[in-house]
């Protein structure tokens, strides 16, 4: 791990408090994670960007996926699993998943969600959403899954007696002289006792912020959804992966073509209790598309909804579940249904319009199979990392399930390293420019125009010359009269966006195929025999982007800490590819020079993507 120097511009941290962890999120990975460290006797704090329950996961509506159904088993959520990846999960994780899953879920439900169940026999009840062959998803209050589970933990954790920091936005990690993470710099925005930049100094650093949804005009994550984790991990030299594949859920409630921000989600989950996807014709389109109709994997559903929007030159689709009746809509999806009665349109006796919007970053933080990042003592897990379980395309309702399995895994993990960093190293304030708030709306048109549900050469390449330019425009001020945004929420929200939206746009670029939720219209066939494989980037100390390919579809070793079984006395350290949790036979892919901005290419690929360096920062 190189350290970049590249830091968001901020004021000298005022305050600071110590703790062996400090977890950054208060989703279900982030929690978690808090939860099993603290019953371990770790001091742990908890940072979060709004609230304790303000995170994605209490938007998350249809369920969690785990084999829990009489005749399912684990093998099974496996093989849907893999074909939804679209050939690029890494095995070994995705079976982590899915064999950890089950008693990881009755772990959650001892905690004190509470899920559905019969009222008959008090089994959890079950239903299908998108690439299942079975009835797997355990939901809670009909359509209220994410909520339940975020209560039963956010109660949890006050039980507990964890320390937690709301309203702070993280900026940078700290780290000791050897290169070794240290903690986290926080702005804490007006709330508590620790107003302005702070400090928490900790052993080890959690990343569990979620996603990126917002680098997007239309999306269904919360406003808090700008990338900082990703944006965090690049500038301390992480590696990210797959952040070419967000998956575009295929059934957004349409609220006309000038919409923006978050939108309201219609379930999965819908389709799976028996809904129709229609045109405006009432014709079901997705009969004959695949062998699940309605319920195929969501990249196939949105691009089946996008080409019939195109075909007919709608701006949407219809969703049918008007033989669900008043009583079946009221009682198993209250939420559905009172989002949509509160923009106008009653499902009951009516069909509800919809349209793919941005939903998951199924790629993100590099892991390996305990959350292991490329820097020593930086962990991610939830929808900021990148354990290869989701491959390029997310089974639906894996989301959850990856946050709670891996968070185990990681908290596992810290218990077992009692040895921490050397003295914390405070870097002075970086000299690049921070963007002006109304950057964002600019990025997002940006990306939502050139690098959408549909992307090509063309559009992907007008993408790149505009965020370079806002940039370059930011950068040139800067250079020309030393003026430069305010260090503030807003401005280190629409830097840390255009830092994830250039990466994204970069790895789109030279990914030369369609693949999962990527769908490259000038590219249109899958390539396994040049692109099955993973793209990977870090920052550079001179600010560009290194891109290299693995050399298969498994994550080489993360290369940062052994294992604490094959440490003397658990201490923890730094060991070339040691005790990783890799699959078998993953190979150390070639990495390209620092700064070249140009991925070395598989035997028999077509060059991609610009011959001069790309600067990040």
């Amino acid at each position: 791990m190189v350290p970049t120097g590249v830091r968001l511009r901020a004021p000298a941290p005022g305050w600071a408090i110590d703790a062996d962890v400090v977890v950054v999120g208060s989703g279900v990975a982030g929690l978690t994670v808090a939860l099993r460290c603290a019953a371990a006797g770790a001091k742990v704090t908890v940072v979060t960007k709004a609230r304790l329950d303000d995170g994605s996961t209490r938007w998350a509506q249809g369920g969690i996926a785990a084999a829990l159904g009489e005749g399912d088993t684990p093998a099974q959520h496996l093989d849907d699993t893999l074909v939804a990846g679209a050939g690029l999960c890494d095995e070994e994780a995705v079976r982590n998943l899915v064999t950890e899953g089950p008693d990881a879920v009755r772990r959650l439900i001892a905690t004190g969600a509470r899920f559905d169940t019969a009222p008959d026999t008090g089994e959890i009840l079950l239903t299908r959403e998108g690439g299942h062959h079975r009835r797997r998803i355990a939901h809670a209050g009909g359509d209220a899954t994410g909520a339940e589970i975020s209560r039963a933990l956010v109660d949890a954790v006050r039980d507990a007696g964890i320390e937690t920091i709301e309203n702070a936005l993280v900026l940078d990690l700290i780290t000791d002289a050897a290169g070794r993470t240290a903690g986290v710099t926080l702005h804490v925005m007006g709330e508590g006792q620790r107003d302005g930049v702070g400090a928490v100094r900790a052993r080890a650093v959690v990343l569990a912020t979620g996603g990126m949804g917002q680098v997007f005009s239309a999306t269904t994550n919360p406003a808090v959804s700008t990338g900082d984790g990703v944006a965090l991990a690049l500038r301390a030299g992480a590696e990210v992966s797959d952040l070419e594949f967000v998956q575009f859920h295929p059934t957004v409630l349409w609220l006309g073509p000038d919409a923006e921000g978050q939108q309201p989600l219609v379930s999965e989950a819908v389709r799976g209790e028996g809904a129709y996807l229609v045109d405006a014709d009432g014709v079901r389109f997705m009969q004959g598309q695949h062998e699940l109709a309605e319920l195929a994997p969501r990249d196939i559903v949105a691009k089946a909804i996008m080409r019939r929007m195109r075909e007919q030159g709608a701006e949407h689709m219809y969703l049918d579940g008007r033989h669900f009746g008043a009583e079946m809509w009221a009682h198993r999806f209250p939420t559905i249904l009172a989002a949509c009665r509160a923009h106008g349109i009653d499902p009951v006796t009516g069909t509800i319009p919809v349209a793919p919007a941005a939903h998951y970053a199924s790629g993100g933080v590099r892991t390996d199979p305990r959350g292991h990042t490329t820097v020593p003592g930086l962990y991610a897990c939830g929808e900021v990392a990148c354990t290869g379980v989701h491959g390029a395309n997310r089974l639906a309702s894996n989301s959850l399930l990856e946050g709670l399995v891996f968070a185990e895994r990681i908290a596992a993990d810290i218990v077992a390293r009692p040895a921490g960093p050397g003295a914390p190293v405070i870097p002075v304030p970086s000299r690049f420019p921070l963007l002006a708030p109304e950057a964002r709306y600019e990025i997002q048109r940006v990306m939502t125009a050139g690098a959408g549900v549909l992307r090509s050469a063309d559009s992907l390449d007008r993408a790149a010359a505009a965020l370079r330019r806002i940039q370059h425009t930011a950068a040139d001020d800067l250079e020309r009269d030393g003026k430069t945004a305010e260090p503030c929420v807003e401005t280190w929200e629409a830097t840390n966006l255009l830092t994830v939206a250039r990466v994204l746009v970069e790895a789109a670029r030279r990914r030369e195929e369609t693949r999962g939720c990527h769908w490259r219209e000038d590219r249109p066939d899958r390539d396994d025999a040049i692109w099955r494989r993973h793209l990977v980037v870090r920052l550079t100390p001179e600010r560009t982007l290194a891109i290299h390919t693995t050399e298969t579809a498994a994550f080489p070793p993360t290369a940062t800490l052994p294992d604490p079984a094959d440490t003397p006395g658990g201490a923890s350290g730094t060991t070339q590819g040691a005790a990783s949790g890799a699959a078998p036979g993953a190979a150390t892919a070639p990495a390209a020079a620092a700064g070249a901005g140009q991925a070395p290419r598989p035997h028999g690929a077509r060059a991609a993507g610009p011959a001069s360096p790309e600067e990040i920062s």
